[in-house]
């Protein structure tokens, strides 16, 4: 048997609210399955399991709050014995809405098998529908009755809302006290503290560089060239390349400090800032961006935005940036220093294009630049590495065909 467990979301989570299961018990998992999902300051975080097997027994029911660590479930492996299922109790009702029944099974001192699934309507005639998507379809005016259940017992979950297409205008923004599935005063709150203890922590140090991106932007023009919207590239995606492939040699840059040391990347994933509509800011990970073409990258990044955005992410993404990019260049930003996101020691800010005198073959043209930072921690590296490092993403932007 094995547990599976609330995983740590990053410095600023200490504990998360379980709001979905997407699997039953029963239900065959290998490792890579969504199989829960958790709602933190974040958002509605997808839960990924670790290992192969069957879902033996739930632990947590929802609704409940525990910290980073808890164990949520039993996974059963090859050859172990099912867990014994405690007796059934009566099936829980919402009383604020007579129509909806929230989907809540009962807390578990012991492993708790649910019944067999079945139709989506419960025995007492009410929708069967999770305390996320309960919410979700509130916010966006959604008449669940409309709505085909995808979750255990046939319950209307998160994903289902969200796949949904109503006529049935969204709530006005005032009425929402909550805007895609998180609670943005907890937000900031989970933001302040990580940043506070990153900089009392981490002996920051800052650089810039300022980088000629004619031959990108020539680059990224010519590739777009005739394509439809849906198939071109930003430049975002060279940055992220270059970031990637700068720090095969410099990889001082790319882990986490822990316990004392710092554990280099075996890979290269780029957590993206992306800020979420109605405030607030996460920075998932591209992962193994040192192997992806940047058609890839822009695929995955596009992906991140429309999820983030949605206030969905799943919880690996959060959880193993080895280093994070931030722009702010699409609000005018020139320069941006970034605090960094512990474990991780080091962050690249990009700014903003700007035309600059610039020097070509002895002769001043108008070229245009952006300014490259660096924030970076000194029990790991310096800035005679730092410069060097921030040099490397400059000549591989030199030299887009390459990335």
């Amino acid at each position: 048997m094995a547990e599976f467990v609330m995983p740590s979301l990053g410095a600023d989570m200490e504990a998360g609210t379980l709001v979905e299961w997407l699997k039953k018990p029963g239900d065959a998992v290998k490792r890579g399955d969504i199989i829960a999902v958790v709602e933190t300051q974040k958002g509605a975080i997808e839960i990924e399991v670790f290992e192969d097997g069957v879902l033996d027994a739930y632990l947590v029911e929802l609704g409940a709050k525990v910290p980073v660590g808890t164990a949520l479930a039993v996974i059963r492996g090859d050859g172990d014995v099912p867990a014994a299922p405690k007796a059934a109790t009566p099936e829980p009702v919402a009383p604020a809405k007579p129509d909806v029944e929230t989907v809540v099974p009962e807390a578990a001192s012991a492993p708790v098998t649910l019944p067999p699934v079945g139709a989506p309507v419960a025995p007492s005639g009410r929708l069967r529908i999770t305390p996320a998507a309960r919410r979700l379809v509130a916010e966006k005016g959604i008449d669940p009755a409309t709505l085909t259940g995808t979750g255990p017992d046939g319950a209307i979950c998160l994903a289902d809302v969200e796949g949904a297409k109503s006529g049935v205008p969204a709530k006005p923004a005032s009425e929402q006290p909550r805007t895609g599935g998180f609670d943005m005063g907890a937000m900031r709150d989970a933001i302040a503290a990580a940043m506070a203890r990153s900089k009392r922590e981490i002996p920051h140090y800052y650089l810039s560089h300022r980088s000629d991106l004619t031959a990108a932007e020539a680059f990224v023009a010519g590739r777009n060239a005739g394509k439809p919207p849906e198939d071109r590239i930003l430049i975002a995606a060279l940055f992220v390349k270059a970031v990637a492939k700068a720090l095969k040699k410099y990889k001082e840059f790319n882990g986490h400090y822990e316990n004392g040391a710092f554990r280099p990347g075996e890979s290269v994933h780029i957590g993206m800032a992306i800020n979420i509509r109605g405030g607030g800011l996460v920075a998932p990970a591209i992962h193994d961006a040192q192997d992806l073409d940047l058609d890839t990258v822009m695929d995955k990044t596009r992906d991140l935005v429309a999820r983030v955005r949605a206030g969905r992410f799943r919880a690996k993404e959060l959880s193993d940036p080895t280093i994070t990019v931030s722009s702010l260049g699409e609000r005018g930003v020139e320069a941006l220093f970034g605090v960094i996101y512990p474990p991780q020691v080091a962050i690249v800010g990009i700014g903003a294009p700007v035309v600059r005198p610039w020097v070509v073959e002895g002769q001043v043209v108008p070229r245009s630049t952006v300014t490259l930072t660096l924030a970076a921690d000194h029990r790991v590296s310096d800035g005679h590495r730092g410069g060097l490092f921030l040099s490397s993403i400059d000549k591989h932007l030199q030299e887009p065909e390459k990335l």
